[in-house]
């Protein structure tokens, strides 16, 4: 399993339409085939200043890979990621062997 994550900072002001929107349409990217678990979260600690984050898992590196390359993934990144994203951390977890 690998877990994909990604912290982020959108450049639309907290609250606005801007915002909501592109939460909104970030949900596409939970019925790209692979996808289980999505989940959009904000954030909560004082510790950095990423406001949002993505959570996503996938059932193998096989999985992951396809997701990365899908159409609707690859669209959202250029047109809507890649614009109103100011800043974000991407972290991809499998776990530890038990024991």
């Amino acid at each position: 399993m690998i877990r994909h994550t990604v912290a982020f900072r959108l450049r639309h002001p907290e609250g606005s339409a801007a915002e909501a929107a592109f939460l909104t349409d970030a949900r596409v990217l939970a019925q790209i085939p692979g996808v289980e678990r999505f989940e959009q979260l904000r954030q909560t600690s004082a510790k950095n200043a990423f406001t949002f984050g993505f959570s996503m898992e996938f059932a193998d590196a096989d999985a992951y890979a396809a997701y990365d390359a899908h159409p609707d993934h690859r669209a959202f990144v250029a047109g809507r990621w890649v614009p109103e994203v100011e800043d974000f951390l991407e972290i991809d977890y499998e776990p530890l062997p038990a024991g």
